[in-house]
């Protein structure tokens, strides 16, 4: 008996997994870069310590160094490729140097935040689409500026800081955010993805992805 049901023409019932829904495997790696991160948070505070005498001369230049307290928001939205992988790696991250133990308190939890949404805030401006060099420098001067604007103004860390080197502060946070948190974030992800480490995540072929444009 010949059927009269016109042959489906259906696609298979697997479907590949939206970039914006996170896996467990991105949770997984996300969590794994948070803590490492925060291991470095931890031994960055130590050593901060003792770099103050190298700012004598002109304090507001310490935020030159900031950028290593803002590198897991560029790294995990870099590698993780979903929505809120900045702010969750670098929010994990300090709540991990916080466990750890760390000089500034609980405000490193507030800091976090604020600098992770600096960098989420780019990459959700690119809709999460764009992972190229100048996105990723353009993420890590906007976790600088965030850490500046949040040190110098709303912490009001330096109050003996006069208005135009609070304001200088704030630059060279974003500075220190675009060379440590974005550049070396950016090749970071590119060695890792040339290992195959990468081979599970988006990032996979960040390696061979030109440098691109914004």
């Amino acid at each position: 008996m010949v059927s009269t049901h016109a042959p489906s023409h259906r696609p298979p019932s697997h479907q590949t997994p939206s970039l914006r829904t996170w896996r467990v495997v991105d949770i997984v790696v996300a969590a794994v870069i948070a803590v490492a991160s925060g291991v470095v948070f931890w031994a960055w505070n130590l050593a901060y310590a003792g770099l103050g005498g190298l700012f004598l001369a002109f304090p507001p230049a310490s935020g030159l160094v900031a950028g290593m307290w803002l590198f897991p928001a560029v790294l995990g939205a870099l590698v993780i490729r979903r929505p809120g992988a900045a702010l969750f790696t670098e929010l994990v991250a300090a709540a991990v140097s916080a466990l750890l133990g760390s000089q500034f308190g609980l405000t490193v939890l507030a800091s976090g935040l604020v600098q992770g949404l600096g960098a989420e805030l780019v990459f959700l401006l690119f809709l999460y689409r764009r992972f190229t060099l100048p996105v990723a420098l353009l993420a890590g001067a906007a976790a600088g500026v965030a850490c500046g604007l949040n040190e110098a103004f709303l912490f009001a860390w330096f109050p003996e800081y006069t208005l135009a080197w609070k304001w200088l502060y704030v630059g060279f946070t974003g500075i220190s955010g675009v060379i440590i948190a974005g550049l070396l974030s950016w090749l970071a992800t590119r060695a890792l993805a040339a290992t195959g480490a990468l081979a599970a995540l988006p990032s996979r072929g960040a390696h061979r992805e030109p440098v691109g444009r914004a």
